[in-house]
């Protein structure tokens, strides 16, 4: 399995695109976790940052009605789409 890039771009097979924070250790497990925001407003809630375990993030999906990207993967890596993020 891939790992996720840090600073990059990634598109959900529903079509929003999330920005990858970073990749964290769960505490108790020591599985990698990924810290993403989306880069769209939600309409039902403040909070836009999240975290899944980065096996999920980049799981294989069965064929589904609501994959409108036509992915093969949840999350898949955007290359054509970039973020310029500095970290003070």
């Amino acid at each position: 399995m891939e790992e996720v890039k840090i600073g990059r771009v990634y598109r959900h097979f529903k079509g929003n695109y999330y920005f990858v924070e970073n990749v964290g250790l769960d505490s108790e497990t020591r599985e990698r976790m990924v810290i993403y925001k989306s880069l769209y407003n939600h309409s039902d809630t403040d909070n836009n940052i999240w975290i899944r375990p980065e096996k999920m993030f980049l799981a294989e999906i069965p064929e589904r009605p609501d994959n409108i990207t036509g992915q093969k993967h949840r999350m898949e890596l955007v290359p054509e789409l970039e973020r310029n993020y500095k970290i003070n």
